[in-house]
């Protein structure tokens, strides 16, 4: 049994999750659900990184304290990630003691090895990023130093601090980005790479003083400071799996560990994460897959650019988690920006969920209750419709495990277009016993539905469920694999919805 350890980022709880957030937790939980289909042993986390200034600054607005503000809103986090049917092992919270305690060993560690001291530091920085800017790295808005990511204006702090010697780290990093397969896609790695040749490595800011931030953990050898939150929050990847008591549990899952990130905090998560992971004497994750921006109106999808579509509305327009979840799958692009508006959702939903799969579920079954009292027994099936399953099964596979989940999609799609073809070519209806047209068609449901699994969860049981199959193994998906369907009812699975039409805002339906 192979490992699959897979994380995504730990969200801020400043505020309820949106449509960004679900697109990155749906992407994780999809490969989680495909490689425990497949019989892997994994381990999906995901949590919230509930310290630091934004938090502390909510929590005041709110009028009340960090810690209550925060453990309202993991319950608010672990709602929307059960109506999405997020199936993580774990949900990791850094206010868990476990979390504190593995965050303060840490940075003792590194301490002690000589790479964390004390110095001034002087410059801006955005309290919504966590994040100190550096000349060049920021842009300037009517002359003023703006987050070329919240497009807010930065702050200018002046403060004693600890360091991390980021900068000792260069040629390791280099190393990692140009000759290892580490990022995917690998543009992102030359990205950071190229940085880093051009612009060096400054040392890094990793504690505030308790005066200015003091919702955080304590530096462990002074309490006139908290641990930097950015350095709190990327070692929720080790404490999550054991770090650093349960070395052999951390063993394991580290092996195989995939970080599933958009690519704003790339950054963080190459140079600084790789730099912290070599100081505790630890390699690289196995993985960082790295997502493009969503992009609405032509900003990207966010509440300071005032475009966010809820996952409320998601939910509630696509009947229910399934559509909401295919939709965002389908979309899921590494290496560029995808638009997305409710046009272009509803046109995917309704073409490939609510009629080529749906309806051909729909039509299949109600022809198997008719014309076969719902008892569609084993028959041959024709090679060349064989061969077309199999071909589209390995490079469903394929795609999988290349994280490719949307062109994975499109396999199974093909396969359920193809069945569309053949209902209509061979006329079940129009005979008396058509026995081995109705097999060949449950049998290309059967395969596109174990291939959906992953991605629609509930719709595939329930298709499962309501014509008598198993959802097993696509690694051993062969047909006439089924001695005898049981057809009790041929569900609607995804209604269509009112196309929306170009022009018109988003969220009005």
């Amino acid at each position: 049994m192979n490992v699959f350890y897979v994380t995504t980022p730990i969200y801020y709880p400043n505020a309820p999750p949106h449509i960004g957030h679900a697109y990155t937790s749906v992407f994780a939980d999809v490969l989680a659900r495909f490689n425990r289909l497949i019989g892997n042993n994994v381990f999906f986390l995901t949590g919230n990184d509930e310290h630091g200034l934004k938090i502390q600054r909510v929590a005041e607005k709110a009028g009340k304290h960090p810690k209550e503000f925060v453990d309202e809103m993991a319950s608010v986090y672990r709602e929307y990630w059960r109506t999405l049917g997020i199936s993580y092992d774990h949900f990791i919270r850094t206010t868990d003691p476990y979390h504190e305690k593995a965050v303060k060993e840490a940075f003792s560690y590194i301490h002690g090895k000589g790479l964390i001291y004390k110095a001034k530091y002087s410059g801006m920085y955005c309290v919504d990023c966590e994040k100190y800017y550096s000349p060049g790295e920021y842009i300037e808005v009517d002359g003023k130093p703006h987050c070329p990511i919240h497009n807010k204006p930065l702050e200018y702090l002046e403060e004693e601090t600890y360091y991390f010697k980021l900068s000792e780290f260069k040629d390791y990093l280099l190393d990692i980005l140009e000759n290892k397969d580490v990022v995917y896609p690998q543009q992102y790695a030359r990205e950071v790479a190229s940085k880093i040749r051009n612009e060096g490595l400054r040392d890094v800011s990793v504690a505030r003083p308790v005066e200015r931030v003091g919702w955080g953990i304590p530096v462990p050898f002074d309490d006139k400071y908290v641990i930097y939150v950015w350095f709190d929050a990327l070692m929720n990847y080790l404490s999550g799996v054991g770090y650093p008591d349960d070395k052999e549990r951390l063993q394991l899952y580290w092996s195989n560990a995939h970080h599933v990130i958009g690519k704003d905090i790339l950054w963080f998560h190459t140079a600084v994460w790789f730099s912290i992971l070599k100081a505790l004497d630890l390699p690289p994750p196995r993985r960082v897959i790295v997502h493009s921006y969503l992009i609405n109106r032509g900003l990207k999808i966010g509440k300071s650019a005032g475009n966010v579509i809820s996952i409320e509305e998601l939910v509630s327009r696509y009947n229910g988690s399934d559509g909401v979840r295919y939709l965002l799958a389908r979309i899921f692009n590494t290496d560029k920006d995808s638009e997305v508006s409710f046009e272009l959702l509803d046109s995917i939903y309704n073409s490939e969920l609510a009629d080529t799969y749906g309806n051909l579920a729909r039509r299949v079954g109600t022809l198997s209750m008719k014309k076969m009292n719902g008892k569609v027994y084993r028959r041959s099936v024709d090679k060349a419709v064989a061969d077309l399953v199999a071909t589209h099964v390995g490079a469903y596979i394929d795609s999988m495990k290349n994280y490719e989940v949307s062109k994975a999609l499109e396999h199974a799609m093909e396969i359920a277009r193809y069945a569309n073809q053949y209902v209509n070519e061979s006329k079940p209806w129009e005979k008396p016993n058509p026995s081995k047209e109705l097999y060949t068609l449950l049998e290309l449901i059967r395969a596109a539905t174990i291939l959906l699994h992953p991605v629609i969860p509930s719709a595939s049981l329930k298709l499962a469920s309501s014509f008598g199959f198993e959802i097993e193994n696509p690694l051993n998906i062969r047909l006439e694999g089924v001695e005898r369907y049981t057809v009790v009812e041929a569900p609607i699975l995804f209604r269509k919805v009112q196309v929306e039409r170009q022009g018109v805002g988003v969220g009005t339906t």
